[in-house]
């Protein structure tokens, strides 16, 4: 959430303006922004050109634009017009802005609303002024216009965390609050390396000397250069491109208003948290009041994840997953049955909404005898290697299911019978729910998931706080759209192995 003050921009408009970026921050914004104009121009050329050349043909068919006009004029010039106005839309509807660039959700949204609003616009002209646009000529580019921007934009985004991944294209980030709040905030940061904030120092309260002090974050040692009332000093002193405030008790409205205009002065950006964690944006609701800026939170949407709509979905999605894949599962199933002697499937108790017992079911990926094969695992390297390369339990086609997560496909078959959702916290074992506090047991809330945050998440390297986080964060923030989004994630992981 930026923080901008409108007296900061009132002094502004009494400098002269200007055009050189002042930071490598916005330097690098600014190389980004005209590469995404040039791209964008790109793909609006080739798309409006192939949607006139499948409506009207390649052979030089052009036929004039129905219109009462003084001049006739033919469907190239109409194309022309329509890729610079949509060009010009893109731009005017902030997609290229430094607020939207690289965020994903947002800046798609963008692209589509600019894209929308474009195309009513056209639609309202036609109407006016009696335009007879052929309709098929527009059903053709908007669609494939919108895919195609976003289709690029989502290349320039793996481009661009490439480039990060090399030390490039990241913003320089001084965190400033207390050091409980200031902890969190870089720990934040830390699990969103495709944000491009690079944390290079904390300004925190004043607790004695500052010399060589340093905030330990996780195994990051995150050096404290300066108290909470010398932050310009410490962006002077390192360069930093952006200070992010968090919860403070040193600094009130007259600091913060002061603090934007110096930044402002030096070309950095200022943020400001409220310290909130995991709560989606569509809870938030911002608003001025007083001259202050306020954000309101609504309440955890805990009867909204348990809404009849998801049922619904999930029903039918599982039912068509099924009918899609009932070839592969009858494949996976004799391969299981042939490779290994014991049952097909694996039946594994887990706990689901409200804390009800129920079978998950999974294809098996264990020999039927696995105690032998345990006992000479324990002989051989003297510990318990469970899920390790060398487990001998594990089948050659268990290894197989196990890796590309073919061995939860018949989990669609817990969908339909009501015990799980396609997307949902981790099932959980007896035992571990067992050991739960007052706040892991709105885990329970809702249906555990085939896929949720967690699997698209690195499951595998997730510590048991994050995991609780993921879910905890998905029970109170569920939406269908969210929904989607992670079944969508997830198929792409999936096809990425």
């Amino acid at each position: 959430m930026s923080y901008e003050i409108s007296a900061g921009r009132a002094v502004r408009a009494h400098r002269p303006p200007r055009p050189e970026p002042r930071s490598d921050r916005e330097r690098w914004q600014a190389d980004y922004a005209r590469r995404l104009f040039v791209s964008d121009l790109f793909v609006l050329v080739l798309i409006v050109g192939f949607a006139q050349l499948i409506r009207f043909g390649g052979a030089g068919i052009e036929p004039p634009l129905t219109a009462k006009l003084p001049l006739e004029v033919g469907y190239f010039m109409v194309s022309t017009v329509l890729v610079l106005a949509w060009s010009a839309m893109l731009t005017l509807g902030g997609t290229r802005s430094p607020r939207v660039i690289g965020s994903g959700t947002d800046e798609y949204r963008c692209v589509v609303s600019a894209s929308l609003k474009l195309f009513g616009g056209i639609a309202i002209l036609s109407l006016l002024l009696r335009i007879d646009i052929a309709r098929g000529y527009l059903a053709i580019a908007l669609p494939l216009g919108m895919l195609g921007l976003m289709a690029e934009r989502r290349a320039w985004r793996h481009w661009v965390a490439k480039r990060r991944a090399q030390g490039d294209y990241r913003t320089a980030m001084l965190v400033v609050g207390s050091p409980e709040a200031a902890r969190a905030m870089v720990a934040a940061f830390s699990r969103d390396t495709d944000s491009g904030y690079q944390v290079i120092g904390v300004c925190t309260r004043d607790e004695g000397t500052l010399a060589d002090r340093v905030l330990e974050v996780g195994c990051h040692e995150i050096p404290v250069l300066a108290s909470d009332h010398d932050v310009i000093d410490a962006v002077r002193r390192t360069g930093a491109d952006t200070v992010a405030v968090t919860a403070t008790d040193n600094l009130g409205p007259a600091d913060f208003r002061r603090m934007a205009w110096e930044l402002d002065e030096l070309g950095a950006e200022l943020i400001v948290t409220p310290g909130l964690v995991d709560i989606a944006g569509t809870r938030l609701t911002h608003r001025v009041v007083a001259d202050m800026p306020m954000l309101h939170v609504e309440k955890p949407q805990y009867d909204r994840a348990k809404s009849i709509r998801k049922d619904v979905f999930d029903f039918c999605f599982a039912s068509a997953a099924l009918l899609a894949i009932a070839p592969s599962l009858l494949l996976i199933a004799a391969a299981v049955k042939l490779t290994s002697r014991g049952p097909v499937f694996y039946l594994s108790e887990r706990i689901g909404r409200d804390g009800h017992p129920f079978r998950m079911i999974k294809f098996r990926s264990m020999y039927a005898d696995a105690t032998p094969h345990l006992d000479a695992l324990l002989e051989s390297n003297g510990a318990l290697f469970i899920d390790a390369p060398t487990d001998p339990r594990i089948t050659p086609i268990g290894r197989v299911i196990r890796k590309y997560s073919l061995d939860d496909l018949p989990q669609f078959l817990n969908v339909l019978r009501g015990e799980m959702s396609i997307v949902g916290p981790r099932p959980q074992h007896q035992r571990e729910v067992d050991s739960y506090d007052g706040v892991m047991r709105r885990r329970l809330l809702v249906k555990p998931g085939l896929t949720g945050l967690w699997q698209i998440s690195g499951r595998t390297a997730l510590t048991p706080e994050d995991a609780l986080r993921l879910d905890l964060s998905y029970v109170e923030n569920w939406s269908m759209v969210l929904d989607v989004l992670l079944i969508a994630k997830t198929i792409g992981t999936a096809t990425r192995h």
